[in-house]
């Protein structure tokens, strides 16, 4: 399998199991091409060609060739120049890396980060919340994020990855995607209760039991254990980061009672505490490297051998049918 194939491959499935409907992914990228066509040629020398196809563009080959073979990878979730080192002497020792995996974005991709969190909308709407409410709400929070985005030193890391020769991509909102259809799926099937049928729910996950080993497993942020879920939201595993607080207002209003999700602010926190609503933190390195383990399973089918760094928990459920 090729980097370029792994990629697609990720695309195809953040698409299927994304909060977005692939009619809407269709219809984002049609708009986008028709806009693109109407440029003028000095504005299309700047034009990101990539978003003609991802609609996730926190994901992306960051550098290096797309159609390197892939036999073994570096993954982690959070990759810096220290991880690129340790993937040059890995493959000095005899264990060579074709290729180094992110999870979250760097360079190009974190540039973009903001351009996934319109995904937010409609999982808002379906746990409530108006449509026109949302859409304000996000787009403060967008150019709140953008500016505070644009002084960092983005292309640090791709840099010397590309120096040392060394290919690398970073799978995002791609993970991410897989993760949250995971999470609705399995927790919505347990029919839980309580909030304590959650947390033993997530304590069925080999993730979790790894992350709670480590004194870091999920933990209920708001809330009491014997309290009642009412009806939960699966807000906090997409979407690019966190959104704006004052929707946490809206959610309680529209009779959410849970929220569940890899992490939260301390001010959302303080909010959904304030509006009576139960926060179960599943965890974050866990969680995103449930996301990535389940697209890591794609490789691990073409033989690809998997060493994991930087956070990441590799569980294989490569033999196991429909998990999400």
């Amino acid at each position: 399998m090729t980097l370029q194939q792994i990629y697609e491959k990720g695309m195809d499935m953040a698409i299927k199991y994304g909060p977005r409907s692939k009619k809407d992914v269709d219809e984002q990228l049609k708009k986008l091409h028709e806009q693109y066509e109407k440029m003028e040629k000095d504005e299309k020398e700047y034009f990101d060609m990539e978003s003609l196809k991802n609609p996730y563009l926190d994901s992306r080959i960051l550098c290096g060739d797309p159609k390197t073979e892939l036999r073994r990878v570096l993954v982690g979730i959070d990759i810096g120049v220290g991880e690129v080192l340790l993937a040059n002497e890995l493959s000095k020792s005899g264990k060579k890396i074709d290729a180094i995996i992110a999870h979250h974005p760097e360079g190009r991709a974190l540039i973009d980060l903001t351009q996934v969190m319109t995904t937010q909308i409609e999982q808002a709407v379906e746990d409530g919340v108006p449509v026109n409410v949302i859409e304000k709400q996000i787009g403060g929070r967008i150019g709140d994020l953008n500016r505070a985005l644009h002084p960092t030193n983005h292309f640090q890391v791709p840099q010397a990855a590309e120096l040392l020769g060394i290919p690398m991509a970073c799978f995002h909102t791609f993970a991410d995607n897989l993760v949250y259809r995971f999470m609705k799926k399995y927790i919505s099937g347990k029919k839980p209760k309580y909030i304590k049928d959650i947390i033993d729910a997530l304590m069925k996950l080999p993730e979790y039991q790894h992350a709670k080993k480590q004194g870091n497993g999920p933990m209920l942020f708001t809330g009491d254990e014997k309290s009642r879920c009412g009806k939960i939201s699966y807000s906090g595993f997409t979407g690019g980061t966190s959104g704006n607080k004052e929707t946490i207002k809206k959610m309680a209003a529209a009779g959410v009672g849970t929220v569940l999700a890899m992490h939260i602010p301390e001010d959302h926190r303080k909010l959904a505490e304030k509006h009576q609503m139960n926060v179960v933190i599943c965890g974050h390195m866990a969680s995103d490297s449930l996301g990535v383990n389940l697209l890591m399973d794609e490789l691990e089918k073409k033989k690809v051998q998997i060493v994991a760094c930087s956070g990441f928990i590799r569980v294989s459920r490569a033999k196991k049918k429909r998990l999400i």
